[in-house]
């Protein structure tokens, strides 16, 4: 339980296409406060998906706030890491990388060894890319895009019950 001076409990998923600055996002803005969990660093293992959710289910257990680094593209993906939020109380966020995907394919391409995926991972990411929605169990949503000077430009959406009234 979150006293008054401790941040609140949260786990905090990445949505978005390969090279689309997520990993970069995560460095700048949570690596001292959150635990990092990404199947890029699980490239040896032989069920990355179960250690993934293991490695969440262990960091929030322990009190511990979480980023989820992956493309988490489709809901569907999202549902098991939703599931252990609510399991630990903890509060689900969303950060949507708006997709630009040749910006995406152009960084990707400058990318050395295995960090460097074949460009059709991008455009069949692309294919089943599902931008995270209220109803999916998020507490909070975020857009992000790449600033042109360098940095993130991010917005909250606002919840749809907060959206004014349609016409009249």
């Amino acid at each position: 339980m979150a006293g008054a001076d401790t941040p609140p409990l949260e786990l905090v998923v990445l949505v978005g296409l390969q090279a689309s600055g997520k990993s970069s996002f995560y460095r700048e803005r949570f690596a001292p406060t959150h635990a990092h969990v990404s199947g890029d660093l699980l490239r040896n293992n032989r069920r990355p998906a179960r250690r993934q959710q293991q490695l969440v289910d262990e960091a929030l257990a322990q009190g511990r706030s979480v980023v989820l680094d992956n493309t988490n593209a489709p809901a569907a993906a999202r549902t098991p890491y939703l599931e252990l939020a609510r399991r630990h109380g903890a509060a689900a966020v969303a950060y949507f990388f708006t997709p630009d995907l040749e910006a995406c394919l152009e960084r990707n391409a400058a990318r050395a060894g295995k960090a460097r995926v074949p460009a059709v991972a991008l455009y069949a990411t692309r294919k089943k890319l599902e931008p995270p929605a209220f109803a999916e169990g998020f507490a909070r949503i975020f857009d992000v895009e790449l600033s042109p000077e360098g940095g993130f430009r991010v917005a909250e959406r606002p919840r749809p019950e907060a959206s004014p009234a349609g016409p009249r």
